[in-house]
């Protein structure tokens, strides 16, 4: 989530009768009133239209005429599901199985599989350095905010309350978003409820802050055991409820490659990859999310043990998810597409591919790649104009362990105008991974043809590809944001691609299509972030980082849309025949700047509406997902695809008539198996001839049904449904 700002605390009562009047219209799928530039008190709307040429749309291989996939954010497989029991008759791999823990949380007989290490890296680039195990883990730090958002959207001043939650407030909330169902009125009461108490380290401190609301097997946040913790175990006062923000670990490439310590060395039939998964601490503690080249502070202590933590479904935890999984299909063996955050995983769920920096006309070109001064990072260094240095080094910087040379999600203001000593600097999300002469490529590279058979890095020679977050090259009307000069614009933005994807099959297939993104509407009215309400995820919309789609006004129109349009489409039944669905900062369930109840809620409101369409429910899958594990420790295997991941599980639970059972899938997948579903539904080929929906459907031995005998192979999510 961005860091918010809020409008005037709604506390008159007529306003708060209006509030509710319109949003009961709204969410029945009337339109609403659109947002007010300076306060943000209301959600925008537009009517539902064509989602472009359908003619093929009912040509389908199964009684899927439907597809919707939605897309939350930052929990792995384990984080959410670590003590899920399956009915009888099914198996699922999960902490609980796996002896880690026991039902109630506490440490299992095989607790030590998931021991955690400290390591030494003070030369080049490791993905697997030498060493030695956590007595104790670092603290757990304090994350999230102190005011709940919800709080601070209807006035109430950051720090001044854990908890706002009144019925007038209910109400007041209400209108900054409308992903949540309206019955039960629970999922508006979360919005104002689960503030931390605490001042964060971000805000108070270059130190880092222990968390006083975490108490685990007898242990404070600062005395927690080396391996994974429940974080809702709390006995003690204050307490770590369900219900509350917390802190977001690290989750980019190269953090990630190393958080999993994949060697040849470890390889075992069981796990071929050789990944051991156990340094997730310590890459928290020495880089997390990068230096941006600015020289690494003298009291650094990183990000603590965020990544260890889970929740447990057996207590009561995501208890919406767990009926979900409890009644449907759930894949115990799905993965996130790219050891990456947010950006690179939906372009991977778009385009099967990872899109590379050009010169906006489909030419690959060098990134801004300008020395940085560590001492004074924002100021150019003689001979320079820019101190942007976009292209990764994750070598560590002289005399650190681990901190990273140039990695980062950019420093400065951003502002296209900004100038020394506060001139924007770093950057470090570009690779060319064909080029082995580049840092840590060829640490990357070696491991992958170790792997037997070898993995093909699938990378293009010259061609820098992102692997990181970046906005996209389009504003949502379609002007370039990437040559943009305004003021407010951000320069940490990736240049128009050429890339295809599947909108652009769908399209020519003559499938109709549409990108539902929560507060769109509101984003087309404010494209530099400006209103304090807007929080619509613009680097999650695959489709605005393409030429083809965002230059074509019609294809605007036809194929982007606001969630609005998605609630009035379910009560029509006038629905594309692909639908991807992302959520706002405010409910995608991301750790620290949302929470996973909020996302239950999302999920509840899209599924109960479709059922309540039987016309609809009855040639529908709606896709229950999310971008990627944000970081946290997974015990599921990973299997290597190429340079860019697999990473680790992360929830996949398909929701439809044909897919009741509470069956547990175990097929290896992961978000380009999407791609491969729509693709054979429609009878529709690879989206290009690189793209990862080549890749064969996994065969798997009968002694180990997760890991494919004819790797690399992913599945087409076929297996999660039983048709006639």
């Amino acid at each position: 989530m961005r860091k918010l700002a809020f409008g005037t605390r709604l506390r008159d009562s007529a306003v708060v009768t209006a509030t509710i009047l319109a949003l009961v219209g709204a969410q029945s799928g009337m339109a609403q009133p659109a947002p007010n530039a300076q306060s943000g008190t209301a959600q925008a709307a537009s009517s539902a239209g064509s989602f472009g040429p359908n003619s093929s749309d009912g040509a389908t291989k199964t009684p899927i005429k439907h597809v919707i996939i939605i897309i939350g954010e930052n929990r792995t497989f384990d984080n959410v599901f670590a003590t899920y029991q399956p009915k009888s008759g099914e198996t699922v791999w999960n902490l609980l199985s796996e002896g880690i823990v026991k039902p109630d949380g506490t440490p299992g007989p095989n607790y030590s599989k998931s021991l955690q290490y400290s390591a030494s890296d003070y030369k080049s680039y490791q993905l697997a350095p030498p060493k030695s195990p956590y007595k104790t883990l670092p603290p757990f730090q304090v994350g999230g905010p102190y005011t709940p958002y919800g709080c601070q959207m209807i006035g109430y001043s950051s720090g001044s309350t854990t908890d706002c939650n009144t019925p007038a407030n209910v109400a007041a909330v209400i209108p900054y978003e409308n992903g949540l169902p309206l019955t039960p009125t629970t999922y508006y009461q979360y919005l104002l409820t689960g503030g931390t108490g605490q001042m964060s380290s971000g805000n108070t401190t270059s130190k880092l802050v222990p968390d006083a609301r975490v108490y685990y097997d007898g242990q404070d946040a600062s005395h927690l055991p080396p391996g994974v913790f429940q974080i809702t175990q709390s006995t003690h006062t204050p307490t770590m409820p369900y219900d509350a923000y917390t802190a977001s670990p690290v989750h980019r490439l190269f953090q990630m490659w190393q958080e999993l310590d994949c060697s040849a060395a470890t390889a075992t039939k069981t796990d071929p990859s050789g990944c051991r998964s156990d340094l997730w601490p310590w890459v928290e503690t020495t880089v997390a999310t990068g230096s941006n080249g600015a020289a690494q502070p003298a009291d650094y202590i990183g990000e603590g043990s965020t990544a260890m933590f889970f929740f447990n479904v057996y207590t009561g935890d995501a208890s919406y998810l767990k009926s979900l999984a409890d009644d449907y299909t759930m894949s115990d063996n799905y993965h996130q597409a790219v050891l990456g955050g947010t950006g690179a995983n939906h372009i991977m769920l778009g385009s099967g591919d990872a899109i590379w920096f050009s010169n906006g006309a489909g030419n690959p070109e060098v990134p801004p790649n300008n020395p940085v001064n560590p001492a004074m990072p924002g100021t150019p260094v003689p001979r320079h104009s820019s101190a942007l240095s976009e292209i990764e080094n994750p070598n560590p910087m002289p005399g650190t362990n681990n901190f990273y040379t140039q990695d980062g999600y950019g420093g400065g203001s951003g502002s296209p105008t900004a100038t020394a000593p506060n001139a924007n600097y770093g950057g470090g999300s570009y690779v060319n991974c064909a080029d082995l002469s580049q840092p840590a490529v060829a640490e990357v590279v070696t491991y992958l043809q170790s792997q037997k058979p070898s993995i093909n890095p699938n990378c293009e020679a010259g061609h820098y590809y992102l692997v990181n977050n970046y906005n996209p090259g389009y504003f949502g009307d379609g002007s370039n944001a990437y040559t943009n000069t305004n003021p407010a614009n951000y320069v940490y933005t990736i240049p128009p691609s050429n890339v295809r994807n599947i909108g652009i099959e769908l399209s020519e297939s003559k499938i109709s299509w549409a990108y539902f993104g929560d507060q769109f509407n509101l984003y087309l009215k404010d494209p530099y972030d400006l209103n304090p309400a807007d929080e619509y995820c613009n680097i999650c919309n695959w489709a605005s980082y393409n030429t083809e789609i965002m230059t074509n006004p019609t294809s605007r129109q036809e194929h982007l849309h606001d969630t609005t349009d998605l609630y009035a489409g379910i009560a029509s039944g006038d629905l594309p025949a692909v639908s991807y669905v992302k959520p706002s900062g405010l409910v995608d369930g991301h750790p620290a700047s949302s929470k996973l109840d909020l996302f239950e809620g999302f999920v509840k409101k899209i599924v109960d509406g479709v059922q309540g369409n039987p016309k609809l429910w009855d040639d529908t899958a709606i896709f229950v997902t999310l971008d990627e594990g944000g970081g946290s420790y997974d015990s599921g295997y990973v299997q290597q695809l190429d340079f860019f991941g697999d990473g680790t599980r992360i929830p996949m639970i398909a929701v439809s008539k044909y897919s009741t059972g509470g069956h547990i899938s175990h097929t290896y997948t992961d978000h380009v198996s999407t791609l491969k579903f729509i693709e054979a539904n429609w009878r529709l080929p690879p989206i290009t001839g690189r793209s990862r929906d080549n890749l064969p459907n996994p065969v798997a031995s009968d002694s180990n049904p997760y890991v494919p005998v004819n790797r690399p192979a992913i599945g087409d999510l076929m297996d999660m449904f039983t048709f006639p």
